[in-house]
C-alpha cells in the first residue's frame, strides 16, 4: 500500500510537507502543492484519516444530524455533504432522529458528545434550550442547512421570497381563488420554513387584496400522500373550487396533480399548481416551481465548516442561496374571469 513516504520520496520533499499540500494548509508554494497532489494521483495514494487527525488534532468527521434521512431534500443534502468531505478526506457520520422525536434525548445527549466530531451540520430542526447547550458544548463549528434555527446561523434560500415568488407567478397569471396546501410539525420535530412558507402565501395575498378562505388552507405535511388527500377533500366541490393551488413543497404539489386527475380536472385549464423544491420528478410531472438545490446547500455549508477548521474566520450570516421560478405546463391564466372572495 502506497504511504504518505513514497508520495514525499517520489518529488524530494518532506513527509510534513506532502502532509500540509494534501491537507490545503499554508507555507507550502503553489508549484510544490500542485507537485503533491500530482504524485499522491500518480501513486494512488489515500491520506489516512486516523493519522491525519494525530498529526492536525482532529478527528477528520463531521457530522450531520437530521430528523429523517428518507425524503428527497434530506438525502439530496447528504449527497453534497458527503462530496464534499470525501475529497477532504473526511468521514461522514450521521445522526438520524428516524422520523419521530423520541430518540432525541440519546442522540442529543450521549450520541453526539460520545462520538468524537470536528463539526456539526444540522438539517431542518427547531432546537430546545438543552439541545442548543449541547451543541454549544461540543465546540465545534456548527451550522444549520434548511431552515433557521434559533441561536445557529444557517444555509438556505430565502424561503420568505421563494413562497412570495410562487403565489405572485399566479397572481400575475389572473388567479385570485388561491388555495395553499401546508407542511410542518410532524413527527414531533418543528422547524421554521413551513411557518416563513405560510406567512408569504398570506402576504402576497394581503398585498393584493385576495382574500384568503381558512377552509382553502390545508395541511399535507410535505408528502404526496398527505397532500393528495388534502387535494381530494379541497377539490371535491365543482362548485366552490379554487383556480389554482399553491403547494409549500413539490411532493404535495405531485398529490395535487394525482388527486385533479382522479376528479377529471385538467391542468393547467381548470387548476393551476406550482410548488417549491425542483424535486427530480418536478420536470416529468411537468410542475411549475420554485428551484432549489439542495445538494449545492448541503456542499456550501460544508465548505464553510472546513475552511472554519482550517483556520478561517467563521462566517455569521452565509449567503442565502439562490432559487428561481421554473414555469412548465401546471400553471396557466384562469378559465374567464375567476370569482373574488
Amino acid at each position: 500500500m502506497t504511504s504518505i513516504d513514497h508520495v514525499a520520496r517520489s518529488i524530494g520533499v518532506s513527509t510534513a510537507t506532502v502532509s500540509r499540500a494534501l491537507r490545503g494548509l499554508p507555507g507550502v508554494s503553489a508549484d510544490t502543492r500542485m507537485k503533491v497532489l500530482a504524485a499522491a494521483e500518480a501513486l494512488g495514494y489515500v491520506p489516512s484519516s486516523s493519522a491525519s487527525g494525530l498529526a492536525s488534532g482532529r478527528t477528520m468527521a463531521m457530522g450531520v444530524l437530521l430528523p429523517l434521512i428518507e425524503r428527497w431534500y434530506f438525502s439530496a443534502v447528504l449527497e453534497g455533504v458527503d462530496r464534499q468531505l470525501r475529497a477532504a478526506g473526511y468521514d461522514l457520520v450521521v445522526f438520524s432522529l428516524g422520523g419521530t422525536g423520541v430518540n432525541r434525548e440519546r442522540v442529543f445527549h450521549r450520541s453526539i458528545l460520545r462520538k468524537r466530531i470536528d463539526a456539526l451540520l444540522v438539517m431542518c430542526m427547531e432546537l430546545t434550550d438543552d439541545e442548543l447547550q449541547s451543541l454549544h458544548a461540543l465546540e465545534s463549528p456548527t451550522i444549520v442547512v434548511g431552515g433557521s434555527v434559533r441561536g445557529v446561523r444557517h444555509v438556505g434560500i430565502d424561503d420568505d421570497a421563494a413562497a412570495r415568488d410562487a403565489v405572485e407567478h399566479l397572481i400575475s397569471l389572473g388567479h385570485t381563488d388561491i388555495a395553499h396546501l401546508r407542511g410542518g410539525g410532524s413527527y414531533g420535530i418543528e422547524f421554521e420554513v413551513p411557518r416563513i412558507r405560510e406567512e408569504a402565501y398570506l402576504g402576497a395575498m394581503a398585498a393584493h387584496g385576495l382574500v384568503v378562505r381558512p377552509e382553502w388552507s390545508l395541511f399535507g405535511d410535505f408528502r404526496f400522500k398527505q397532500g393528495k388527500e388534502a387535494a381530494l377533500a379541497l377539490l371535491q366541490d365543482p362548485a366552490d373550487r379554487p383556480t389554482a393551488v399553491f403547494c409549500s413543497s413539490d411532493e404535495m404539489a405531485f398529490g395535487v396533480i394525482t388527486a385533479a386527475a382522479e376528479l377529471g380536472i385538467s391542468i393547467p385549464d381548470q387548476l393551476s399548481v406550482v410548488g417549491i423544491d425542483d424535486h427530480e420528478f418536478a420536470e416529468p410531472m411537468n410542475l411549475t416551481t420554485i428551484r432549489q438545490r439542495p445538494e449545492e446547500q448541503g456542499a456550501y455549508a460544508t465548505d464553510l465548516l472546513l475552511a472554519e477548521l482550517e483556520g478561517a474566520p467563521p462566517l455569521a450570516v452565509p449567503t442565502p442561496r439562490p432559487h428561481e421560478l421554473i414555469i412548465r405546463n401546471s400553471t396557466a391564466p384562469p378559465r374567464g374571469h375567476a370569482r373574488g372572495r
